[in-house]
């Protein structure tokens, strides 16, 4: 039944590649389509007021400054709402203002598609700043990562000077994606009894005549952009695993196909914009293969159980069940984790600081790996970044120019892949260095031990993938801690993005190089398995001494 259960979800995200993944491709690639004559006359209303008579193409650097600027200037407004929150309207649950390192960390975070959260919800925050700043970034940030992609698929794939304009991306992935499919899946979820109100907390009286509080609010709709846009970040503290959030194992599905089908119809975009559709299969089966051998891993752990529990004579027929909710079971929990960190949504159904070493060694490897799907675009970015690492250590070892897309690699496009390759390990084991070594980092450990050192990796990994998920047994709403990730989370974000854009830009401006005998061909079985070889080496040789400290070291404890 397991199996039947996660075979089934799988099945239908393969079905939904090719619509969504053309759906996309007529949004972004500027040709006359249907979606015009829906969406047209509203795009043309935002671009009115806005004042724009007329769109005209951007270099990568200006898209890159145009992108960086719009987000600042979200993150400032915000910033504001979250510190001020207790004189605006729909505050019927009296929030206090926020902490200013906490709404430093906040607003960076969901600005980024990361919404790690240092705070819970329900407690913290305002309807209107749930709303005005939650919900729109979750909205803006999706929407920022896939206009970004979009872009650095226009630079491989045509030539000229331009990629696109960035505010016309950003207003089609608002009004042609991400607010019709929200509206959608949020109209699915109440149907499914996910509550969508603007009512305050209630107050209610228990069989044994207790008062209790229950926190309700307008939870389906943003439960239908925290995946959409894989932003995860949740109404309640415990996320996905609140049964108001997620009641059953249907919404359960409903949520993981959510944050996973615009990830995973991305490279058939590709495919289409390369007028290549073998090109973008390669790249999905690459991912696929990646994210199967990481599921089968997390599912067989925590299947297994814990053999700790053994030798208490205690019965872990079922698995682990410990952080997990019944109605999801070992194998519900299991596709979620696998694709909340694949996808680097951030949105639990279960405690990841309960899982099993190897089941946690999983969920923490797709993020340091940020391509297996990945997030709004930028997974799909980081793939092909491999793509071309791979053609060229393939190109240095029979001493031929590597070519990629019908351009030449050169030297200007190796030197922005290695700063945005490195970037990634360097924002993650530095700051986790840091914190074992100072009080103001290794205060916040709760479990002492290996467990402690992968909780701390763990959360700087979250961040710079811009995932948000966390092992949760960390004290982090630090002053420390929100500082910290927070400049992880802006680094992970805008450095890759920006260098990417760089490579598309250069790559866009060569005369094509005609195809030879000698030319590595991209679109095979052979280069799938030279991509997935590049991912795991890089990971691999950048990350494998931390894993082995702490999952593999606890992993062999408990052993």
């Amino acid at each position: 039944m397991d199996f039947l259960q996660m075979l089934i979800v799988i099945g239908v995200i393969v079905l939904l590649v090719k619509p969504v993944g053309t759906y996309l491709y007529y949004v972004f690639s500027g040709e006359p389509n249907r979606t015009d004559k829906i969406f047209g006359g509203i795009e043309r209303f935002i671009y009115k007021v806005a004042g724009y008579k007329r769109l005209e193409g951007m270099s990568w650097k200006k898209y890159g400054f145009s992108l960086i600027a719009t987000n600042l200037a979200l993150i400032a407004v915000s910033y504001l709402i979250l510190r001020i929150q207790q004189v605006l309207p729909l505050n019927s649950n009296k929030m206090e203002a926020m902490e200013p390192t906490l709404a430093f960390n906040t607003v960076i975070s969901f600005m980024t598609n990361t919404n790690l959260q240092h705070y819970s919800g329900e407690s913290a925050l305002s309807y209107f700043s749930q709303m005005a700043v939650i919900t729109m970034m979750m909205f803006t940030s999706a929407a920022t990562g896939l206009s970004a992609a979009m872009a650095f698929i226009r630079g491989l794939t045509r030539r000229g000077s331009t990629v696109g304009n960035f505010f016309e991306d950003l207003v089609k992935a608002h009004v042609r994606v991400f607010l019709p499919a929200a509206l959608l899946v949020t109209l699915v979820l109440v149907a499914l009894q996910v509550p969508q109100t603007l009512d305050p907390t209630l107050t209610v009286q228990t069989l044994e005549g207790a008062v209790q509080k229950i926190a309700v609010g307008p939870v389906a709709s943003l439960e239908s952009i925290k995946h959409l846009g894989t932003n995860g970040g949740g109404f309640f503290g415990v996320n996905s695993a609140h049964p108001f959030e997620n009641p059953n194992g249907l919404t359960n599905a409903v949520e993981i196909w959510s944050m996973w089908v615009f990830g995973a119809a991305l490279p058939y975009t590709f495919g289409l914009f390369a007028k290549n559709k073998k090109q973008g299969w390669v790249i999905f089966s690459a991912m696929m293969i990646l994210f199967l051998v990481f599921l089968s891993t997390v599912y067989f752990s925590e299947k297994a159980g814990n053999p700790a529990l053994e030798v208490l004579d205690i019965d872990a027929s079922q698995g682990s069940m410990e952080g997990k909710e019944v109605r999801f079971g070992i194998a519900g929990s299991s596709l979620f984790t696998t694709v909340t960190t694949a996808a680097t949504t951030g949105s639990v159904n279960n405690m990841h600081d309960t899982l099993t070493p190897l089941g946690g060694l999983a969920a923490l490897a797709q993020m340091m790996l940020n391509v297996v799907f990945g997030g709004k675009g930028v997974g799909l970015m980081n793939m092909i970044m491999y793509a071309i690492l791979g053609v060229f250590i393939c190109g240095l070892m029979v001493g031929r120019t590597p070519e990629f897309m019908g351009r030449k690699i050169e030297a200007k496009e190796m030197k922005l892949i290695a700063i945005a390759i490195l970037v990634h390990p360097f924002i993650i084991l530095v700051p986790t260095a840091v914190s074992l070594i100072t009080d103001l980092g290794y205060s916040a450990v709760t479990n002492p031990g290996f467990h402690g050192l992968t909780q701390v990796l763990y959360e700087y990994t979250s961040s710079a993938a811009n995932n948000g998920s966390g092992f949760e047994g960390l004290a982090d709403n630090t002053p420390f801690w929100n500082i910290t990730t927070g400049l992880v989370m802006l680094f992970g974000r805008y450095v890759s993005i920006i260098a990417l854009l760089g490579v598309a830009g250069s790559l866009m401006s060569k005369e094509p190089v005609p195809e030879t005998i000698g030319t590595l061909k991209t679109d095979n079985k052979l280069f799938a398995g030279i991509l997935i070889g590049t991912v795991l080496l890089i990971g691999a040789l950048t990350f494998l001494p931390a894993i082995a400290m702490g999952p593999v070291a606890e992993f062999l404890t408990l052993g």
